[in-house]
């Protein structure tokens, strides 16, 4: 079969063993026949041959449309690649017990949100906006959790940010939530974008020999880095020194700065004291990471009987008003009124008489 028809199938098979049957027009006529002495006394008439044909294979067209139909013709699913603007977005999502609070640092009441859920609405807003994006998410906190691996199920990254802002646990172990967050870029494409977006509101002590091994990952993948850090309001920024020894234990969101800038990629943080810094934070990421991307559409199974019935209607029309053509309507109206009127001509003769 060529191209065109690779894609068509039937949902029943067996009954295109049918199809024959179809055939059976050729074999006998439904149109009425009129006995004549001779063949050879008739003239040619070209008119009737082709409307032979016709009905003949209106014929041919309803029998084999009705069992196409019964069979439930289709045409399979295909994905296609189109490009589209976006990127690939791996999500590392800090689930410390600090992320429960608020930007003032206490527990929220009343209509104040906390920096989990400032996130929460602000994320799922932007992954509802990116429509060829693809999104992972990656929660952490002691150890990290994969939530979402690298998709463009909207419904379902919405649905795992949504879950951010459940009670989270005491400590940040942000090492090995990125190492888990690279790990959700498949393999390199070229010309596509690659963001790791890191939503933390502090940071810990990241061991110099995991240091080494992210720094090799991040070479390897080369993603564009955010960290939109959710500055409590009063705390160090991450551009303060401190005022004794500058050590990753005494600054430790300063020197996971410092070490962001020493990865050779391209990198940006963004402090955010508040839920409106954050949505201008996303804002200005999502204006950045706007290049060219390969998405695949996948196109659904598509039922093909309706056109199996609708060629089946037609060819049963043809037929039935060719029925309707060998009537003839007058003549047997003026014989029914005949009949009728045939009775009234003995009852005036009896009249007649018995007068």
């Amino acid at each position: 079969m060529g191209a065109p028809f690779a894609s068509l199938g039937v949902a029943t098979p067996w009954l295109l063993w049918l199809l024959p049957l179809a055939l059976l027009p050729l074999l006998r006529s439904a149109t009425r026949r009129t006995a004549i002495s001779a063949v050879s006394a008739a003239p040619a008439d070209p008119l009737s041959a082709a409307l032979a044909a016709v009905l003949t294979g209106a014929g041919i067209l309803a029998l084999a449309g009705l069992i196409v139909a019964l069979a439930g013709p289709y045409r399979a699913g295909e994905r296609v690649t189109r490009t589209g603007i976006g990127a690939q977005v791996s999500m590392l999502i800090d689930r410390s017990g600090s992320m429960n609070e608020t930007f003032a640092g206490r527990q929220p009441s009343g209509e104040e949100e906390s920096k989990a859920a400032a996130s929460r609405r602000i994320l799922g807003a932007f992954v509802g906006e990116r429509a060829h994006d693809l999104f992972a998410v990656t929660a952490f906190s002691t150890a990290p959790m994969l939530v979402v691996p690298m998709t463009d199920r909207r419904d379902a990254v919405r649905a795992a940010i949504a879950a951010i802002d459940r009670p989270g646990l005491d400590y940040t172990n942000v090492a090995r939530g990125l190492g888990m967050a690279l790990s959700q870029f498949g393999p390199a494409a070229p010309g596509v974008s690659r963001a790791l977006l890191l939503v933390s509101d502090g940071a810990a002590v990241i061991d110099p020999r995991i240091q080494a091994q992210l720094r090799a990952e991040f070479a390897k993948v080369r993603p564009n880095l955010y960290w939109l850090f959710l500055r409590t309001k009063g705390s160090p920024s991450i551009h303060d020194k401190p005022a004794g020894e500058d050590t990753p234990q005494a600054a430790p969101e300063r020197h996971l700065d410092l070490f962001f800038k020493s990865l050779a990629v391209p990198y940006r943080a963004f402090e955010a004291e508040g839920a409106e810094a954050v949505a201008g934070a996303v804002r200005q990421i999502e204006a950045l990471e706007r290049d060219p991307i390969p998405y695949t559409e996948i196109r659904p199974r598509r039922d093909l009987t309706g056109y199996a019935y609708a060629a089946a209607v037609l060819g049963l029309l043809v037929l039935v008003l060719a029925k309707l053509a060998e009537a003839d309507f007058l003549r047997e109206r003026s014989r029914a009124s005949g009949e009728r009127a045939a009775p009234v001509v003995p009852e005036r003769a009896e009249r007649r008489r018995a007068a």
